[in-house]
């Protein structure tokens, strides 16, 4: 549309929207990214110090090839910016070994030749002896992957976006009501495209076909210290570790944050605006639980720090990234669904090959494929 202020407008400067804000800039878009609360807030989904980025995921190809491609965009990124902000940890996942999930994940890396190791338990122990496994444990370890620092790491994708030409503006904006102009707390902007990437607010500024589609979900987050002089539980020692079997994950110590533990299954609903983020005991003595069975090393260990974060469910834990039903032009992006920081390299060049090459949609990523009964497949 000729004469309209931007090529691009970004509602929401989480992983998401800066990711796809950057990639447009590059190409010399005019850009306009907007967060009612700052790149990496601590209200956000995209918020927090860190992520795991992994390749297992079950037989869901789509996501173990989303993985790769952005673990290889985030690396590029990092040595372009000059920024050290992914942990080559390693990653760790176990279960039984019969389980389904992970039978599933060693065939898939092995089709697309991502480098892993097959660990069966006496090699776990070997391995890993300050874990403690159940006799009848089987892990995919990928050396490779590792953790990225989330709230930093975004900041910094959007700093990059501003020094290519995106105008960044702490603005909140309503949902659209026609084509080319929206409404924001700056103003009204005109952009020739619209792209909401609001995480856990989607559902409320798109009430009527996100509402019961994206479910912000509260999770609980602990950190905890380790002894004194006791580096057992910090890189190259302790891989990131999950096990979904259990539900539960955790991150080594970094920067000295303390060891990262999280109990993975979904919250109760949750507002981001508004919702209670004191942690609960409840939570905090599950977590110590799990921390006392499988890292008897840290039994006991003080809690350092505990956030309450949320996740943006969909239905299976797909994300959307889909038009919206009576706007050409107006993009929906988001279902994190708790796994979706570490595609946002994908995600973005997805948006952009979908607005500006038109691209063949994936159909998994449809807003038709959004259901409303919860199945969670995708972990």
């Amino acid at each position: 549309m000729a004469g309209t202020a931007y090529d691009l407008a970004v509602i929401g400067a989480g992983v998401f929207g800066a990711w796809t804000a950057y990639q447009f800039s590059r190409a010399g878009a005019r850009v306009l990214l907007l967060d009612q609360h700052g790149p990496g807030n601590a209200r956000s989904s995209s918020g927090g110090e860190t992520r795991i980025i992994r390749m297992s995921y079950g037989a869901d190809e789509i996501y173990t090839r989303s993985s790769t491609q952005s673990l290889k965009r985030w690396k590029e990124f990092f040595a372009e910016t000059g920024l050290s902000l992914f942990h080559q940890t390693g990653v760790l996942v176990t279960s039984t070994p019969d389980d389904p999930y992970l039978i599933a994940t060693r065939d898939t890396l092995s089709r697309i030749c991502c480098r892993f190791e097959w660990l069966e338990r006496d090699s776990l122990r070997e391995r890993f002896p300050h874990i403690m496994f159940e006799p009848a444990t089987t892990g995919v370890y990928e050396p490779e992957s590792g953790v990225l620092m989330a709230r930093r790491a975004v900041q910094a994708v959007v700093d990059a976006a501003v020094r290519a030409g995106t105008r960044y503006e702490n603005w909140r904006a309503d949902a659209p009501t026609s084509s080319h102009t929206l409404r924001t707390t700056g103003g009204n902007i005109e952009a020739d495209a619209f792209v909401f990437a609001c995480g856990p607010w989607l559902p409320a500024l798109f009430p009527k076909i996100l509402g019961n589609r994206i479910r912000p979900t509260r999770q609980q987050v602990f950190f905890f210290g380790a002894p004194p002089g006791d580096d057992r539980f910090a890189p190259p020692q302790t891989p990131a570790w999950i096990a979904f079997h259990e539900g539960a994950y955790a991150v080594p110590s970094l920067d000295g944050r303390g060891f990262k533990l999280a109990v993975d299954r979904h919250g109760p609903p949750f507002d981001p605006e508004t919702g209670n983020r004191e942690i609960t005991r409840a939570k905090l003595a599950e977590a110590r639980f799990i921390l006392d069975k499988r890292f008897p090393g840290l039994a006991g260990a003080p809690l350092l720090e505990a956030r309450v974060c949320q996740y943006e469910n969909t239905s299976n834990g797909d994300f959307l990234v889909d038009r919206h039903p009576d706007f050409e032009n107006v993009w929906l992006a988001g279902g994190g669904s708790g796994h979706g920081f570490k595609h946002g390299p994908f995600v973005g060049e997805y948006i952009a090959a979908r607005i500006v090459a038109r691209t063949d949609p994936e159909p998994r990523f449809s807003l038709t494929a959004k259901k409303i009964r919860r199945r969670r497949t995708v972990y």
